[in-house]
């Protein structure tokens, strides 16, 4: 079965051959570090061999987790997994994230669980124990040197550390040290001056790790590294520096292809399509009379026109917006070697493995999330691992195009000079809070021993100044810094109440800590709202999450000031809400109206504006919901705590409570559709579901049974009915009030529900002093059973005033 895995290994190259030993007939912790492209992905599958080889049949309690940086690349992963080792009886799961649920289950009956360190992070962090983490007998780490990038560089070394600690408290908890099943690192990396730093990380107490340099001329092919720098004056755009990048193309490639295939990697899917213009009428490429039938075929089958044409002249381009068929031809006709050269974007050299002889990247800058910014190293090393084809070729050309001012940053990096150093000192207090939670942390000794299992232990002993300590250091100068840095951080969770001391120095996480690592909330939000009053409106708190830390990256550029500015004010147009005074001149004043906006149905006209909304918007919703549960943890903010439920609502449906566009939250309806109801006066549930089928189908233009589908969702959304009774049993101080949540059509929901199984709908009441007198969350699956449910409640008389709010809120509608 094994023999199956490899058979694609006709001959091992060099560096697997090195490796086979200490992977297969040893357990040892192992790192290699080896330039893209020499057959990382053999090592991890040597060491999964090696798992199996000792764990007995049948393999139920065996867990293998592979952890990578980028999606593609996990999903890559899943997909060629699946293959290979599902035929011999082990499931592979990729977790999404999507889903806690889902995924808690799956990963109870996988063997290989793939992953980004985020993901696994956050699922992580929300078990009750380390009781499934425990089951993982083999961790695998792609692209290991990603733990120097600042802002996931923290991720990647908590979630490995928390793995080290797990690990040996197991160890001295259960007095027969051998009875400990070993957990296995086995961390793959690019070219990096420091790699024993991380061997020495991925260490263990008996066996120190084993360190694996594979030098470049072992490449199977031989890479060839070029950097080019081009001037680019100081008030020339991004964009206007990549089209002049256009036309140098058809020089570089005439320099440096010879006559074979080359891949050029561009910024954004429509300079893709302009680059590939150019160089269509810039240069002519030589193509045998058999290639032109060849690529006539392939232009045939095409449905891009476009692209049919470009292909005539030997050059093609793909990207992720593409029609799948599309891609697949040009795939096929780039990887036999009829297409001279091919465009792509960046995505590409996660996902589809396509060598070439010549990878050209043109410009180091690309468009995320709505603004250029540097390609990654992880970008940039994969990007070039694509260079050289082992079956054709023994040697292949890398050529990076960027701005004069980078060229001796990309030289650096590709000779993989910069030293890894650690980011977990600035992110150190969430991940502590993190650890306590999940009780990886109990105490002051544990907590160090965790700093101790760091890469952060490691560099700043060795570099102590860049990590603010001073040179003249020894090591227990270092350690005790780092004990004060640690013990700073302890006492900063206790102020906040986020974690709590005994007498004799236990740490206990506390309900609003538990909530912050849940949520993955950065501790300065967390500071931020300890500060409220309890009386917020809407729009107080939509300005309190416009400064929140988890928004930092979001950048205001100087030419969205005009459209921002006409969204908040403006007599001719549908503005905001809430407007805000003035000129919209920070970055919070461009997220809140961008929020508001959005609530609002107010068209976003700008790409890049929309692509910072979906940012908002994803961590906005993790933000409001952890906002509400903080809230109820109070008793004397119930203005505050109502709004924020509302709020928390109001993300997730990304409209206004109390918006006439109610229908924009049923599957198949979109804004334009949901505009044309508005405008027929269909503004609530009710409406709709009285409304005749063809008469809605008139309204939005579609065929039956478009409008029967429509009412039958509204019909399966749950309805509620809300009793209270003044009990007769009174004093002038106290009531005895008598609370009935009923579904009215509990009935029809037993055989079809609109609203997922973790629909619930929450009863708040306060009284007049703005306390909280009762909060609760009543699941629909509780009232499916019974179809009602009913509460006793004592009310104390409020000093202001004899009266009450009871409000009854649906978690998702």
């Amino acid at each position: 079965q094994f023999r199956s895995i490899f058979k694609e290994f006709p001959y091992f190259n060099y560096a697997q051959s090195k490796a086979l030993d200490d992977l297969l007939y040893t357990g040892r912790n192992f790192v290699i570090c080896a330039p893209t492209g020499s057959g990382k992905t053999v090592m991890f599958e040597l060491a999964i061999t090696r798992l199996l080889m000792e764990a007995p049949l049948p393999w139920l309690n065996i867990k293998v987790v592979y952890m990578a940086p980028i999606k593609a690349l996990c999903s890559q992963r899943f997909d060629d997994w699946k293959e290979k080792f599902g035929p011999i009886g082990l499931s592979c799961k990729e977790l999404t994230g999507d889903t806690v649920m889902d995924d808690l289950f799956e990963i109870h009956h996988a063997h290989i669980i793939i992953t980004t360190p985020e993901k696994w992070d956050s699922m992580t962090r929300r078990w009750r124990d380390n009781s499934l983490v425990q089951l993982v007998r083999l961790f695998l780490i792609d692209e290991v040197h990603v733990i120097k990038d600042e802002s996931r560089g923290a991720t990647l070394e908590a979630v490995v550390s928390r793995m080290k600690t797990v690990q040996s408290s197991l160890g001295h908890l259960l007095e027969n040290q051998d009875s400990v099943p070993p957990l296995r690192f086995v961390a793959v990396s690019a070219t990096i001056p420091n790699a024993e730093d991380i061997a020495e990380w991925l260490s263990d107490s008996k066996m120190p790790a084993v360190c694996l340099k594979i030098d470049e001329d072992q490449r199977p092919v031989k890479l060839r590294k070029i950097v080019l720098g081009f001037p680019c004056s100081d008030n020339q755009t991004e964009f206007k520096f990549d089209l002049s990048l256009n036309y140098k193309i058809a020089s570089i490639i005439q320099a440096y292809s010879e006559q074979k295939p080359a891949l050029v990697f561009c910024a954004t899917r429509k300079g893709v399509q302009q680059a590939a213009s150019v160089l269509a009428k810039d240069a002519k490429f030589l193509l045998s009379v058999e290639q032109k039938q060849r690529l006539q075929r392939s232009a045939n089958s095409l449905r891009d026109s476009k692209l049919r044409d470009l292909l005539m002249y030997g050059v093609a381009y793909h990207h992720a917006g593409m029609e799948l068929s599309d891609r697949k031809v040009i795939e096929g006709a780039f990887t036999v070697g009829d297409l001279p050269v091919l465009f792509t974007t960046s995505t590409l050299a996660m996902g589809v493995n396509l060598p070439a002889h010549l990878v050209v990247v043109k410009s180091t800058m690309h468009y995320v999330g709505g603004m250029f910014q540097e390609y990654s190293e992880t970008d940039i090393l994969q990007m070039i691992g694509r260079a050289g084809r082992p079956q054709f070729d023994t040697t292949a050309t890398a050529v990076i195009m960027t701005r004069c001012s980078t060229k001796e940053k990309y030289i650096q990096m590709l000779n993989g000079a910069d030293i890894i150093e650690s980011s977990l000192h600035r992110h150190l207090v969430e991940h502590l809070n993190a650890e306590i939670v999940l009780h990886t942390v109990t105490d002051v000794t544990v907590a160090l021993e965790w700093i101790r299992s760091t890469f952060l232990y490691i560099r700043a002993l060795k570099n102590p100044t860049h990590y603010g300590f001073s040179s003249g250091l020894d090591k227990l100068g270092i350690e005790a810094k780092l004990r004060e840095l640690c013990l700073k951080n302890l006492n900063d969770l206790s102020s906040f109440d986020l974690i709590r001391m005994d007498e004799a120095n236990n740490f206990k996480p506390t309900d609003t800590g538990r909530l912050m690592a849940w949520y993955y909330i950065a501790f300065d939000t967390v500071k931020q709202f300890f500060t409220m009053k309890g009386t917020e409106t809407l729009n107080e708190l939509i300005t309190m999450i416009s400064n929140c830390s988890e928004f930092l990256d979001v950048k205001l550029r100087t030419n969205e000031k005009k459209i921002l500015n006409s969204m908040n004010k403006d007599k001719d147009k549908i503005t905001i809400r809430f407007p805000m005074e003035g000129k919209i001149k920070t970055r919070e004043m461009k997220i809140n109206c961008l929020i508001q906006a959005q609530l609002g149905c107010i068209p976003i006209q700008d790409f890049t504006l929309t692509q910072d909304t979906g940012r908002i918007f994803r961590s906005g919703l993790r933000i409001t919901r952890w906002l509400s549960d903080f809230l109820a943890s109070c008793k004397n903010n119930f203005s505050a705590l109502l709004s924020s439920l509302i709020l928390a609502k109001c993300f997730r449906c990304r409209l206004w409570e109390n918006s006439l566009h109610v229908s924009k939250q049923l599957e198949k309806i979109g804004v334009s559709l949901s505009n044309a109801m508005v405008n027929a006066g269909l503004t609530s549930f009710k409406k709709i579901e009285d409304i005749n089928a063809r008469e809605l189908e008139l309204i939005l233009n579609r065929h039956p049974p478009f409008g029967n589908q429509i009412k039958e969702s509204v019909l399966h959304l749950p309805k509620y009915e809300l009793n209270i009774e003044q009990l007769p049993k009174y004093s002038d101080t106290l009531a005895e009030i008598l609370l009935t949540v009923k579904l009215t059509n509990y009935e029809q929901l037993q055989t079809k529900r609109t609203a997922t199984d973790f629909h619930y709908v929450t009863l708040v009441i306060g009284d007049a002093d703005n306390q909280v007198i009762f909060n609760q969350k009543i699941m629909d699956s509780v009232l499916l059973k019974t179809g009602s449910w009913t509460k006793k409640i004592d009310v104390k008389r409020a000093l202001q005033s004899e009266d009450i709010s009871i409000n009854l809120i649906s978690s998702d509608y």
